[in-house]
């Protein structure tokens, strides 16, 4: 059987977008985890109708089968955002990255590592889980647990659905978060790039207090916007529409 055969096809609405409108500010939407490009559509949407240049990569692993993701990490993901940075930073002059949960520490990462005019998080993983929670997901690989139940589609409105996983496999979230979260979340202060960040009052797959920690401890201007309508996927829920206009008002200021 052939390598293509053995690929995996991407889900319908998975796919990622590559938007070129000569602009001199171009922007990187990046998902979460489990997630695909479906979940941050509409607001790379928005953007690239504003006339702004888009870059929204689908992250290895994702929009495809839980199988295809567990054979990857972070390294992955972050190599892929630094890719999207870098195709916006090739043909414009500043680069903006914005991205959802893990896409929100993707675009963190981003910002430490090259140099960005602003960022845009919506319910970003930004600390480290308990030691207790640590050593649950471990013992859980340990005993050979590859995958637990999914944590996508937790939106408050009834008549939207989430393009994710119906699983959360376990080696990849551990990646995650040691080589993700840990080497990162004590040092956003290094970052001085202007944030905007989203934050769902109610959100049931990251703590708030991510939010809390992030916009206390970084290092740059902080616009910190809470949402009360939507949960953790705030991008296709209820306030879908107004991230997108503070988003295209923030871009303004830094364009």
């Amino acid at each position: 059987m052939s390598d293509t055969e053995n690929t995996p096809g991407v889900l319908v609405g998975a796919e990622p977008m590559s938007h070129v409108a000569g602009s001199s500010t171009g922007v990187v939407v990046l998902h979460g985890f489990t997630g695909n490009p479906s979940s941050v559509r509409h607001l790379a949407t928005a953007i690239a109708d504003a006339k702004y240049d888009v870059e929204m990569p689908r992250l290895p692993g994702h929009g495809t089968t839980v199988d295809d993701m567990m054979t990857t990490s972070w390294d992955d993901w972050f190599a892929t955002a630094l890719d999207a940075a870098d195709a916006v930073a090739a043909r414009c002059d500043k680069v903006v990255v914005a991205g959802l949960s893990m896409g929100g520490l993707l675009t963190l990462a981003v910002g430490m590592e090259r140099d960005v005019a602003a960022l845009v998080c919506v319910n970003p993983v930004a600390r480290m889980r308990s030691p207790e929670e640590t050593a649950m997901v471990e013992e859980l690989i340990a005993d050979g647990m590859t995958v637990l139940p999914g944590i996508g589609s937790d939106i408050a409105d009834p008549d939207v659905v989430e393009i994710a996983y119906e699983g959360t496999p376990l080696q990849p979230l551990w990646s995650m978060f040691h080589e993700g979260v840990k080497p990162r979340c004590d040092n956003w202060g290094s970052s001085t790039a202007p944030l905007l960040l989203f934050t769902s009052s109610q959100d049931h797959v990251v703590d708030p207090a991510d939010s809390v920690h992030l916009a206390t401890t970084h290092g740059g201007p902080v616009e910190h916007v809470w949402l009360e309508r939507s949960f953790h996927v705030a991008t296709q829920d209820y306030d879908r529409d107004l991230i997108c206009e503070r988003t295209l008002a923030f871009l303004a200021t830094v364009s």
